[in-house]
């Protein structure tokens, strides 16, 4: 199969290129500068030169494969919204390239928190919810299955985690902790966030764009809930910082997000596609030491 990724030269993107052409698949990747078009083709892909607002770039890279992986999102949270439509656009465009085509689409969205337990697949995400417009997007995705398109949608939780993580929630805990000399957490730090290794992340990329049914919403959940006192507590013995309940406010954005009780299940995607993760949970990664570096 030949994929088109876009987010190829990104986080998750990095990790699944290797691994669809480990597989033996060829992959066209999405580049929007020459440091990105260079990282993409040091892993073996082909590169396409543009970015989420060239939408003609993007129907190109669609006729030329024979199956889509959506990546790319500006996490610019102060330019949030404009974010959100940006990437609303570029689903549209990729959806009319492959309407009525069978060929599998497949994007990021996240685990939604249901308040008192934990979610699953099968749960919609909670309306008005910070991430309401990404969910809106997966949304136009799955409805693509009523137009020939194989799409399904990879819910990732709140942490994907591994060497080489500079930008993700767990890098800015870390650089919080650094600035403010305490490793906290907000409450009584009993809220519990799903996570999963990227290794893991991108096999499931991988199966669900060669298995995954139309309409189909996975989990790619390792840990169901990691309490983030025990996180804080990882990061603070690792920093040599004492370790305590701090102001949400300490957190800026990410304050509101420790607050809330998220675990996720996984159960139903292991069951549909086989999927099983292998590689470390948070806490011995975080053991690991090179988030501290």
């Amino acid at each position: 199969m030949r994929v088109f990724v876009t987010g190829a030269s990104g986080w998750v993107g990095s990790a699944l290129v290797p691994e669809l052409i480990s597989a033996g698949h060829q992959v066209l990747g999405l580049a929007r500068s020459d440091s990105s078009a260079a990282a993409i083709a040091a892993k073996g892909a082909e590169v396409l030169r543009g970015d989420l607002d060239d939408l003609d770039a993007l129907r190109a890279g669609c006729a030329g494969s024979d199956g889509i992986i959506h990546l790319a999102f500006n996490h610019d949270f102060t330019q949030f919204e404009a974010s959100i439509k940006a990437d609303a656009r570029a689903i549209e465009a990729i959806g009319a390239a492959i309407e009525g085509s069978g060929k599998p689409l497949v994007i990021a969205s996240g685990t939604p928190a249901q308040p008192g337990r934990v979610a699953t697949e099968r749960d919609e995400p909670a309306p008005g919810s910070p991430a309401a417009g990404r969910d809106a997007n997966a949304q136009a995705v799955l409805d693509l299955a009523e137009r020939g398109v194989r799409s399904s949608v990879v819910r990732l939780p709140r942490t994907v985690h591994g060497e080489g993580d500079h930008h993700g929630f767990i890098a800015r805990l870390t650089a919080t902790a650094r600035d403010k000399g305490v490793s906290g957490y907000v409450g009584d730090g009993s809220s519990r966030w799903p996570a999963v290794h990227v290794q893991d992340t991108a096999h499931l990329f991988r199966l669900a764009v060669e298995q995954a049914p139309a309409g189909s919403v996975l989990h790619a959940v390792a840990d169901e809930g990691v309490p983030v006192r025990d996180i804080a507590a990882v990061i603070g013995r690792h920093l040599n910082l004492p370790t305590a309940s701090v102001p949400a406010e300490d957190f800026g954005f990410l304050g509101r997000i420790l607050a809330v009780d998220q675990p996720a299940s996984s159960a139903l995607t292991r069951e549909l596609l086989g999927w099983r993760p292998v590689q470390p949970g948070l806490i011995e990664d975080l053991d690991k030491g090179h988030y501290f570096a």
